[in-house]
């Protein structure tokens, strides 16, 4: 993993982080002991979906520079179609909130894509790989 990548990595995990934090405590007030379960099931949900694709995109960047971009939708897309399965699988168990779980998967998913987007957009990423002259 390059540093630059490491650095978006890193602007989108602590804000998740800190925002799951908040959530595991509200719900915690709000809906007790279940909703703790639901919402730090959601923040570990969203931050190993995200984390994950972010080093599955790299690999994919390595070995297939020119697919990245489709590589990339398709991850967004089965990233979300899969949380959206998980939101509906767990509105029917007993031994968490699944509100709480809902809202924090929401919540930490939408956190995470500002600071991805954030980073990305600080980062200082060349888009032309610059070629070093020869000197005869």
């Amino acid at each position: 993993m390059q540093s630059n990548d490491a650095r978006i990595l890193r602007s989108a995990a602590i804000p998740t982080l800190a925002v799951g934090v908040i959530a595991i405590v509200l719900s915690t007030v709000l809906a007790g002991g279940k909703g703790a379960i639901g919402s730090v099931i959601g923040v570990a949900v969203a931050g190993l979906f995200f984390g994950l694709a972010v080093i599955g995109l790299n690999k994919a960047a390595e070995k297939f520079p020119e697919m990245f971009m489709a590589a990339g939708l398709v991850m967004y897309m089965t990233q979300l179609l899969a949380m959206a399965i998980l939101i509906a699988v767990f509105e029917r168990v007993s031994f968490l909130s699944p509100r709480a779980f809902a809202f924090t998967v929401i919540a930490a998913t939408v956190v995470w894509l500002v600071g991805q987007t954030r980073g990305h957009m600080k980062a200082k990423t060349f888009y032309v790989q610059p070629v070093a002259e020869r000197k005869p």
